[in-house]
């Protein structure tokens, strides 16, 4: 354990999983928010900490049935191109009324109940990512998330406000994503033994597919919007 912790590799992932927690850990805190918006006061900070830890739970047991499937051939290929997808997500604003029809519980157990399962529902792209980058360990999971998670509920303002103040921390977020699809995929099971310099070669193409695609995806978005009121005005006259 002693040489783990002195390893710059596993302090290296353990920097990886805190970060994708957090870029990924934005609309987990909107959720725990919107769960708690009807309870009172003196409740709230119950149901937070309850609907965390169960959430803490869950996504351990989650990671675990992860780390187990990436092991059978061809399904690191599959979470690499869902990691593709989130990074690409990740640079194309989202709607803003995306939570709206969260249902907020004016009872303890109804608002934990509900943070833990929208926490499973919402936390498949973190599932994957953090098992991506852990390289199959548990343990190293555990650690991250058990550091994350308190960042994520407590500091989850702080966190979304430099998110939104300074959108490259949301773009190297993205690039981290590609990197980490990247050296997943070239780790497959099915695939012969490949240098070592083959998992950063793929890294950096992931990285770049996902800058690339998703700010072309970001920009026709912005097209379409800007064309769309001319196009109403059309079809009025």
């Amino acid at each position: 354990m002693i040489e783990l912790l002195n390893s710059p590799t596993f302090w290296l992932a353990v920097a990886q999983i805190i970060a994708i927690d957090i870029l990924l850990g934005g609309d987990n805190a909107v959720v725990i928010a919107l769960a708690c918006r009807k309870l009172p006061e003196a409740q709230r900070n119950r149901a937070i900490l309850g609907g965390a830890l169960g959430a803490i739970v869950l996504r351990i047991v989650m990671i675990f049935f992860a780390l187990q499937l990436l092991e059978l051939p061809y399904l690191k290929f599959i979470g690499a191109a869902l990691l593709l997808w989130i990074g690409i997500k990740m640079l194309v604003p989202e709607k803003e009324d995306a939570h709206d029809n969260l249902a907020a519980s004016p009872r303890l157990w109804g608002a934990i109940k509900t943070i833990i399962v929208a926490d499973a529902v919402m936390s498949l792209d973190n599932v994957v990512a953090v098992a991506g980058a852990s390289k199959g360990s548990l343990e190293l999971v555990i650690f991250g998330i058990v550091i994350s998670i308190p960042i994520i509920i407590w500091g989850s303002k702080l966190v979304l406000h430099f998110m939104d103040r300074f959108p490259l921390i949301v773009t190297l977020g993205a690039a981290l994503l590609g990197w980490i699809a990247g050296s997943m995929a070239v780790g497959d099971i099915s695939l012969p033994s490949l240098p070592s310099w083959s998992h950063y070669a793929a890294g950096v193409v992931g990285a770049m597919l996902v800058l690339i695609v998703g700010m072309l995806v970001k920009r026709r978005q912005q097209t379409d919007g800007e064309l769309s009121p001319e196009i109403e005005r059309g079809e009025q006259l």
